[in-house]
């Protein structure tokens, strides 16, 4: 027994010292880890913070105060003078009627071209999808004054649809590289089974294969809006009347009109477009996640 008894003791009177480090070694991680957190959020959340107050600020506080200081008076009327006399509601207005669309085409032609470049089988399919891929790496300023001289000569100069058809056509590449990456997911014992019972290509590809990329869906769709609804270069292009201009166009020339004496409306028209894109992220964040990760795992 004393043979037992000794090597039980000793661990245990070395082991009382160890825990008592190892709770101080933790807490010293986790309190540099969330001290590395509230930088973070600082970082982040300060700006908007400070763009909102500057937003409620009259002209008289942005001039002759300090740029950090709190509005003397909350001017709440900045955003309807933004809305109405600086035209922000038109711009998004404009910014729908062009993004909704394009995008709704880009996710109907992405997942269509996905679908059969993964799920069906035929010659050529892989040569197809470099095709698709070369797409991406063409930079859009390359192609700007082409498309403009086509849509000139064709008469859809002074619409939306250049807007629209641009943006489909340059996010059709990603969307359809996404898509395919994601039905590689996809059991094909499903389509096998569909195709025994009967069911045809578009059968199989509306009433299977949609419902199981739904998230992926959402998630490509996300990532493309943002990258439609922040761009300036195609809109600038090809927008050459103030009533088809887009936000980023719309904000572009509102510091013409404001900027120089009115920052209260110009900031009030900033928060509309970063604050409306942000709650959309917010309220799809969790289905955004579920897409990422249901294109990393196969099976």
């Amino acid at each position: 027994m004393a043979v037992i008894d000794t090597p039980v003791k000793t661990p245990a009177s070395g082991s009382g010292r160890a825990p008592a480090r190892a709770p101080r070694a933790r807490r010293g991680s986790r309190l540099w880890v969330r001290a590395l957190v509230a930088l973070l959020l600082v970082v982040e959340i300060y700006p908007l913070v400070w763009m909102f107050l500057t937003s409620l600020k009259s002209n008289d506080d942005y001039l002759n105060h300090s740029t950090w200081s709190l509005p003397t008076t909350w001017q709440w009327a900045n955003y309807t003078e933004a809305w109405t006399t600086g035209h922000i509601g038109l711009y998004v207005q404009n910014s729908l009627l062009a993004v909704v669309p394009a995008l709704a085409l880009m996710l109907l032609l992405g997942t269509a071209a996905g679908f059969a470049l993964q799920i069906m089988v035929w010659k050529g399919r892989s040569l197809t999808l470099l095709v698709f891929l070369a797409g991406m790496m063409v930079p859009p300023q390359m192609i700007l004054l082409p498309l403009f001289t086509v849509y000139f000569q064709t008469g859809l100069s002074g619409t939306l649809w250049p807007l629209v058809l641009t943006y489909t056509g340059t996010g059709l590449p990603l969307t359809v590289f996404m898509m395919a990456t994601y039905y590689r997911t996809v059991p094909r014992e499903l389509f096998e089974a569909a195709t025994i019972d009967g069911a045809g290509i578009l059968r199989a590809f509306w009433t299977i294969s949609v419902p199981l990329v739904r998230n992926a869906l959402l998630t490509v769709g996300l990532v493309q809006f943002f990258f439609i609804w922040n761009d300036l270069l195609i809109a600038l292009t090809f927008t050459n009347d103030q009533d088809l201009r887009t936000v980023q166009v719309g904000l572009l020339n509102f510091t013409g009109d404001f900027g120089a004496t009115q920052y209260g409306p110009l900031f009030a028209a900033i928060c509309i477009n970063v604050f409306g894109t942000l709650l959309i992220y917010l309220f799809l964040n969790q289905k955004v996640m579920k897409g990422l990760t249901s294109g990393a795992v196969k099976g």
